[in-house]
């Protein structure tokens, strides 16, 4: 089995740790002896870090700190986005998680995920891809909308891709539906701002995104 990359977050966090501790270590009366065991636990730290939360540790530590929850709310944001479209086309989501815990605990490499029924055909009939096209596209559309910019979304983007690539249809008329299908999102999300933000503030607390 391949060892498991460490994330970006983790690595910088290590290495700042160790930089500051050679750097300020001795002006604050640290003798070597414990700046080097104190560095070596951090590596040690990384390691199993790589080992056994999948290079997740960081985002973990950031989450459990102060403000984490509000780290998360870009995330919940998105994941709501996509939970809130497939409502409206009555696609079924099998779950929505929120968090690194939950999704390294359902064996996601990741700090939010919305699993849906994946289509038992290969090749879809065109207002079934335009619906995936809508539901994919929602996250991003959320987060543009409520934050700003997207930032997540690469593996929509990936699963899309590969949903139209397997179609049959040319690509030009996959932009094309591509493109239509982001502008009816935005224009139903628009109506929605509300909505968004209460499933999304449910999904923070780890609530069901369905509001009784």
């Amino acid at each position: 089995m391949n060892a498991s990359p460490v994330s970006s977050t983790t690595a910088g966090l290590a290495v700042a740790g160790c930089t500051g501790l050679a750097v300020f270590g001795p002006l604050v009366g640290l003798s070597p002896a414990w700046i080097a065991l104190l560095v070596g636990g951090g590596l040690l730290g990384l390691t199993l870090d790589a080992s056994q939360l999948e290079g997740m540790g960081g985002h973990l530590l950031a989450e459990a700190l102060p403000g984490g929850k509000m780290r998360l709310r870009r995330v919940a944001r998105h994941e709501a986005g996509h939970w809130l479209v497939a409502r409206e086309e009555e696609m079924k989501v099998r779950r929505v998680l929120v968090g690194t815990r939950p999704c390294l605990e359902a064996g996601l490499r990741c700090n939010g995920a919305t699993e849906f029924e994946l289509p038992d055909q290969v090749r879809l009939p065109m207002e079934d891809l335009r619906r995936w096209s809508r539901v994919l596209q929602a996250g991003m559309v959320a987060e543009t909308l409520l934050e700003g910019s997207a930032r997540g979304g690469a593996d929509d983007r990936a699963l899309l891709g590969r949903i139209w690539g397997l179609s049959g249809q040319d690509v030009a008329t996959a932009q094309r539906e591509q493109r239509r299908a982001r502008r009816e999102v935005e224009q139903l999300l628009r109506k929605r701002l509300d909505d968004l933000d209460v499933i999304a503030g449910r999904l923070l607390e780890g609530l069901d995104p369905e509001v009784t």
